[in-house]
């Protein structure tokens, strides 16, 4: 019997298949083989899971060993209602809550787990209930009826007459139309330039949404001078309505080119809607910014539940957000510029660890400003102006003749026409023939108004009793409580943090603020003027 040939053996010792580990690594120069980390790498993509005969995966080496048990534990709890409140609770409740929100220095600490869907009694969403006033059988088949519809009036005249009677209730309710305002109101140039529409855009507006939808704390800066002129009321609504769980702080900025009492008259007056600072920007000599930072850090505290918070500043053009950054950060992270519209977007500044900062680009809201009120609040840049001239009447009226003198060294004029014709002379503002240039005296004017080189300021409404002004004592402690009985496990925090706000609005109103002794005199530094 013929024994079968074996195959020949090579017992050299070196391995030749490419998935061996042993092989040579390749670093010969004719060898080009695999290193043992390419060898465990392509063999790991060759595993294949073991299936049984319908496709079930029975064993796979990535697959984890151990699996979560995925079985629900049965409990009666979850087929039955075991949070049970009685309607005299609940209404007692939606009181309670409404009173707190009335009050901008309280805050709603642990949101989510409170049941919006039974406070919010929406009437929007109620059923109508089609069956109950007429049922089915009445409305379609063979025992149908048809009735005759309900109409609001028979004729004409009683629509008109009752189209009349709404508009009476509605101007009763909502104030009278911009026709009843007076006789200047009617004569109203509607067509304006695009210029005096800045900060008014699709694209602004959008940029200002982004901020507040991602923002947590609000500050709203306004100018010292005109705190009432650059507020934005339509933005405070929209905060209230739709944005409760978000905070307001407003923030008093270029408190130096105003006397003190102004500013603290503005601060005990604003302070009653919403926290209220006075603030001078400034990356080497500020004021406020060690109170705006310890309410924003306090801010940062109410927000345990979040690892940081974002603080958005909004405002009119030209008011000083920037710079308002720019000195929370004590360098230039911002660009800055003394005229309008220079921020274009919005940008994240990280503060600290748990703060962030966001810029957003001056917005204008619609209302009822002149041509000239709008260039005077610093919205237009004055070099695109076409007639400058034109806005000089109103400086005059709202700035003292004294400090026109003291600025410009005139002596006396008419009118505004004298009054720049006397400047292009002292300042050798001239054109060929010795003819004055109105246009550039005009713009220099303007020019030192946007910029504060001329003191302006709106004074403060007086205060008959200047004690209703503080804030009452026992309703803040009355707060606290109520705090501390909604939230036992986090109340000290929280109550701590409630007071820290709450002093250092007052001690505010209480700081000298420093102002620019050059552009006022004595009486007016004191308030006696």
């Amino acid at each position: 019997m013929v024994g079968k040939r074996e195959r020949p053996v090579k017992v050299s010792g070196k391995p030749k298949h490419s998935l061996d580990v042993n092989r040579d690594n390749g670093k010969g120069k004719s060898s080009n083989g695999r290193s043992a980390s390419t060898v465990r790498r392509l063999k790991m993509y060759n595993t294949r899971p073991v299936r049984d005969s319908k496709g079930k995966v029975l064993k796979h080496d990535l697959q984890s060993k151990e699996l979560p048990s995925t079985r629900i534990m049965p409990d009666r709890r979850w087929f039955g209602n075991t949070r049970v409140v009685n309607q005299k609770e609940l209404t007692f409740f939606r009181e309670e809550l409404q009173n707190l929100r009335s009050s901008n220095y309280n805050v709603i600490l642990k949101e989510r787990k409170i049941p919006y869907s039974l406070l919010n009694d929406h009437q929007k969403q109620a059923r109508v209930h089609l069956l109950n006033t007429e049922t089915f059988a009445d409305t379609f088949g063979p025992k149908s009826k048809r009735k005759r519809p309900k109409l609001i009036a028979c004729d004409y005249e009683s629509l008109a007459k009752r189209a009349d009677g709404s508009q009476d209730a509605f101007e009763e309710k909502h104030g009278a139309g911009p026709s009843a305002d007076g006789a200047e109101h009617e004569f109203k140039d509607f067509v304006r330039h695009t210029m005096f529409e800045k900060g008014q855009s699709k694209r602004i507006w959008g940029e200002l949404y982004k901020v507040i939808d991602s923002s947590d704390v609000v500050i709203q800066v306004l100018d010292a001078r005109d705190p009432q002129g650059t507020r934005c009321y339509h933005l405070e609504k929209h905060l209230k309505e739709n944005c409760k769980h978000k905070h307001m702080i407003l923030l008093l900025n270029k408190c130096d080119l105003v006397p003190t009492w102004a500013t603290k008259g503005w601060l005990r007056i604003l302070s009653k809607e919403y926290p209220t600072l006075a603030f001078h920007a400034s990356i080497n000599k500020s004021f406020g910014k060690g109170s705006l930072l310890s309410v924003l850090r306090q801010f940062s505290r109410l927000k345990s539940d979040k690892q940081t918070i974002s603080v958005g500043f909004v405002g009119y053009p030209n008011v000083g957000k920037s710079s308002v950054i720019n000195t929370l950060r004590t360098k230039n992270v911002c660009k800055v510029a003394p005229i309008p519209g220079e921020t274009k977007v919005w940008q994240y500044i990280t503060l600290t660890k748990r703060i962030f900062l966001i810029d957003c680009p001056g917005v204008v809201y619609q209302n009822s400003d002149t041509e000239t009120d709008i260039v005077l609040k610093g919205v237009v840049r004055v070099t695109n102006l076409e007639d400058a001239s034109e806005h000089i009447g109103e400086v005059l009226k709202r700035v003292k003749k004294e400090h026109l003198v003291r600025a410009y060294k005139i002596g006396d004029w008419e009118d505004d026409h004298d009054f720049l014709f006397q400047l292009c002379k002292s300042t050798g503002k001239l054109l060929r023939g010795g003819e004055p240039d109105l246009m550039t005296a005009a713009k220099m004017v303007l020019h030192d108004w946007q910029r504060g080189k001329i003191p302006f300021f709106v004074p403060p409404p007086k205060q008959e009793d200047e004690e209703s002004d503080k804030p009452d004592k026992a309703s803040v402690e009355q707060m606290l409580n109520d705090k501390e009985s909604e939230n036992p496990d986090n109340g000290d925090g929280d109550s701590v943090a409630l007071i820290a706000i709450e002093d250092i609005v007052k001690k505010q109103q209480i700081d000298e603020v420093p102002v620019n002794t050059d552009l006022f005199s004595e009486l007016e530094l004191k308030g006696e003027s």
